[in-house]
């Protein structure tokens, strides 16, 4: 009868280990390779407002018909790293006769001054909703973060800052 004390096994690397190993990493490499051909979100954005209208009389026509208001609801969040992060709650509607598929606001923390502290450029149509049909309403949520404590946020604004309808 043999032992487990008499009985010797030469331990090596188990062959299956490396395989699952080495599948792995193709399988990852793969994916890299995949994800390289799509284009950056720099050029996703562009080519999406492409079509879209950011000066002249069609903007003009188009953006006086788009409300936007800050909710009361607006918090201003400390962070650990000692700066204030603020989540802005807002609303914007279409009171106009034409359907929006392009829309991109600028929201901006301003002083008494009217000097813009912080500010974000957001794609809301098609990116929170495919399209902000007339009278529709869309509840809108970012936040801008980095504020210090002695920063004067007075108020906040908002921009209509590219906007295309369906024809």
């Amino acid at each position: 009868m043999e032992t487990l004390a008499t009985r010797e096994q030469k331990r090596g690397i188990n062959k299956i280990f490396i395989v699952g190993i080495v599948a792995g990493l193709a399988v990852i490499a793969l994916g890299i390779w995949l994800l390289s051909f799509r284009p950056s979100r720099d050029d996703q954005m562009a080519q999406i407002l492409a079509g879209s209208y950011t000066e002249g009389p069609e903007y003009d026509a188009l953006q006086k018909d788009i409300i936007i208001s800050t909710d009361d609801n607006t918090v201003e969040s400390p962070t650990g790293m000692g700066t204030i992060s603020m989540f802005i709650h807002g609303k914007i509607r279409n009171k106009g006769d034409k359907t929006i598929d392009i829309l991109e606001v600028n929201v901006g923390v301003v002083t008494q001054f009217r000097e813009f502290l912080k500010q974000k450029r957001i794609l809301v149509v098609p990116v929170q909703r495919a399209e902000l049909g007339p009278g529709e309403t869309i509840p809108i949520t970012l936040t801008l973060d980095g504020f210090s404590r002695n920063d004067d946020r007075a108020d906040i604004r908002w921009k209509v800052t590219a906007i295309h309808a369906k024809n």
